[in-house]
């Protein structure tokens, strides 16, 4: 991360071309600084000095041995005659075979001559029930420091990079070894205090102990080190992107007394959650400051986000202003708009014949409506007549002009590129206020680093009669019967006047075939199961005489609002879909979901899915149907999904079996590149030390005048794609 002069200096030059083309092609790495951060992945141990009497079978062993006789051995096999040198050594206590092969015979041939001293390190394997190493490396002894040699060499770490076939692990060593020398001149990105208060190392320091280490406290220390870079640059550039929005002008939105929110609170059939009042303070308080709010608001699935969020709006059309909320895709654009509407009933039809007196227009903008519906939407939108508008990407093109924008709501913010989140921004006379809002459930640490620009709010508590969901592992090789079973238990469920959903990983249509094939190469297993596949079979068969539809997202927009609201309406019994249903789809009379080939979707996706039963009165029910064997990771993943319904819990589980490469890097192009060192479960209280010191150090220098070395490192982490890094979710 530290990176000036000696570190920014191209690896040609110090590498040569070739070396040079092959780690920017291979590795992606440019400069000397990129190689000195390209850490060993782990350290092999040569093993302790062994004698040849007591060799331990497949372990790595040191020796030290003179060589009794070498032999090359000519051989036919079916790539035609091959080579192969036989070495034979001995330390007086045993005697022990050494093979090379192929080209790797013509150095050891000429150098391991009878009566040489050396020592070797290798794998001991068997063969023809005698004792080898297979190609060992060797380091000479000569002369009379020979012993001082034997002694660091065995014991010595050797570094194991991540490598590829065209760049070995030994050959990368080679090159770091060449560059060394220059982290000297790392600037440090840490502020002298902070690593004397912490008791770090400095970066020269740790970038010499990662790369080559004496002992495995020389590991520790540099690791140590090595986090916290990582994690006080990222948090830095998080905190100055916060300190930059508190310095943006916004409109203060306070609701005013008696007016639409209000009106609407007063007629609400329920009462709030203490979590939903909690955040709504939260929301308020930030809406009332003369700069945008930029909040995260994490609800599990059925928690009341969308209650905060429509409170929210209400707050801004109260204040004058209007309200944007952009969804993921038209059937929740739609089903937003449904149940809003619903939800204000008269006081959604301002301008309406019969509109309640503090009324506004909620409007629903998406890119299928038909010509005349969206003129007037868009008329609605730059008179200011609609107060609120929910639509999905449509909202944000150049036609679309607002009368005065003050809060955007983003739903599922990971669906979203940075973009499109700014272009909606740009559509306030001023910048808007925006409430980010998430169903997948976020461990702290990665709350902080992957939305780090946003405040957040957590609700944690369910509504009031939300029911809860009974889960259940269905192994459909080991037990057939039992997938039978489920599919009466989905039969019950609608003979009790309820409804089901079948969750499948694939459409099934003619485009989707390219991609089965791919899979079917990738692995040895069946193509998923597919829609249209399971609800024909379903239809004929198991769930024969049930009113049977198919949902997924190549379905025409109005075909695929059709079939929702036929559902919504109990006019379809079992609805065999896609993960389209993922998010937002609510229909409190559905209590059963059967998801095939569950082993095909992550933890986190599995626990949104089954979120869509349970919502009304009666208990859930989720099925995990799979063929996976008892002993896999994928079964004891949904194993995990089926003993909790803590989606925190879930997601911790996720990542920890994912890795945060996985998760960080789909969140944030860049971002996966920049964390080497720091595992985001594990390193938690770095991170959130981190953050506090990161608040501080911007807080008292914004520009970090005083920190020429922390801009260096800025730089280096955020020159590409620097806003998706910082805003992609």
């Amino acid at each position: 991360m530290g990176r000036v002069s000696a570190l920014d200096e191209p690896l040609k030059k110090q590498l040569g071309a070739a070396t040079a083309k092959v780690m920017a092609e291979h590795l992606d790495l440019h400069t000397v600084g990129d190689l000195l951060h390209h850490y060993p992945r782990r350290y092999a141990e040569r093993g302790e000095l062994t004698s040849l009497g007591d060799l331990p079978l497949d372990e790595h062993v040191t020796v030290v041995a003179r060589v009794a006789d070498a032999r090359v051995m000519t051989f036919n096999s079916a790539k035609g005659r091959g080579q192969r040198l036989e070495v034979t050594i001995t330390d007086g206590s045993g005697r022990l075979q050494l093979v090379f092969f192929g080209k790797g015979v013509h150095k050891p041939h000429k150098e391991l001559l009878p009566g040489t001293r050396a020592m070797f390190a290798g794998k001991v394997s068997v063969f023809n029930r005698r004792m080898q190493l297979a190609h060992p490396a060797y380091e000479l002894l000569r002369g009379e420091d020979g012993e001082t040699a034997v002694d660091s060499w065995a014991g010595a770490l050797i570094p194991l990079y991540p490598a590829t076939t065209k760049l070995e692990s030994w050959k990368i060593a080679k090159a770091v070894d060449a560059v060394l020398p220059s982290a000297q001149d790392a600037a440090d990105p840490l502020p002298p205090a902070l690593r004397e208060g912490r008791g770090l190392t400095d970066l020269p320091d740790a970038l010499r102990k990662i790369h080559r280490p004496r002992t495995k406290a020389d590991i520790a220390q540099a690791r140590d080190r090595l986090k916290w870079d990582e994690a006080f640059v990222l948090q830095v550039a998080l905190a100055r992107r916060r300190y930059a929005d508190t310095q943006l002008p916004a409109v203060p939105r306070k609701p005013a007394a008696g007016g639409l929110l209000d009106t609407f609170d007063s007629r609400l059939p329920f009462t709030l959650t203490e979590g939903q009042r909690r955040v709504s303070r939260e929301i308020f308080d930030d809406l009332a400051t003369d700069h945008p709010m930029h909040r995260l608001l994490q609800g599990e699935v059925g928690s009341g986000k969308t209650m905060v969020a429509l409170r929210a709006m209400l707050a801004v059309v109260d204040a004058g202003g209007q309200a944007a909320m952009l969804a993921p895709t038209e059937v929740l654009a739609q089903q937003h708009h449904r149940s809003i509407t619903e939800m204000m009933g008269d006081l959604a039809e301002g301008g309406m014949l019969g509109g309640a007196e503090h009324a506004t227009k909620v409007v629903l903008l998406t890119g299928s409506m038909g010509a005349a519906a969206r003129r007037q939407a868009l008329l609605d939108l730059v008179t200011g007549d609609a107060g609120i508008v929910i639509g999905t990407h449509a909202l944000i093109e150049d036609k679309v002009q607002f009368h005065d924008l003050g809060l955007v709501v983003v739903d599922e913010q990971h669906r979203f590129g940075v973009e499109q989140r700014d272009a909606l921004r740009g559509k306030g006379k001023q910048p808007p206020h925006l409430l980010v809002m998430t169903a997948t459930p976020i461990p702290r640490t990665v709350a902080m680093t992957v939305f780090g620009d946003l405040e957040t709010s957590v609700l944690d508590q369910l509504p009031a009669g939300r029911s809860p969901i009974a889960s259940h592992v269905v192994p459909a090789a080991d037990k057939p019967h039992f997938l039978a079973r489920a599919w009466e238990r989905v039969r019950e469920e609608v003979e009790n006047g309820h409804q089901a959903y079948v969750v499948c990983p694939r459409i099934g249509d003619e485009e989707d075939e390219p991609r089965k094939k791919q899979r079917e190469d990738d692995a040895d297993k069946r193509p998923p199961l597919a829609v249209l596949e399971v609800a024909d079979q379903l239809a004929k068969g198991p769930l024969a005489g049930l009113r049977v539809e198919v949902l997924h997202g190549r379905m025409a927009p109005d075909d695929k609002d059709d079939v929702m609201r036929r559902f919504a309406a109990g006019t379809v019994d079992v609805l065999v879909a896609t993960t389209v249903i993922e998010v937002g789809v609510n229909v409190p009379n559905a209590t059963a979901m059967v998801i095939m080939d569950a082993d095909r979707f992550g933890v986190s996706q599995l626990h949104q899915l089954r979120g869509r039963v349970g919502r009304g009165s009666a208990a859930g029910l989720c099925l995990l149907v799979t063929e996976m064997p008892e002993a896999s990771p994928a079964r004891q993943r949904l194993a995990a999904v089926a003993a909790t319904l803590d989606g925190f819990e879930l997601s911790r589980i996720d990542l920890e079996q994912r890795r945060e490469g996985d998760v960080l890097g789909q969140a944030q192009s860049g971002v996966r590149s920049s964390l080497r060192m720091l595992a985001v479960i594990e390193d938690e209280e770095i991170i959130a030390a981190a953050r506090e010191e990161a608040v501080a150090v911007v807080g008292a220098d914004p520009d970090l005048e005083r920190l020429p070395g922390l801009r260096t490192a800025l730089d280096a982490l955020l020159d590409k794609e620097r806003e998706e890094y910082l805003e992609k979710g």
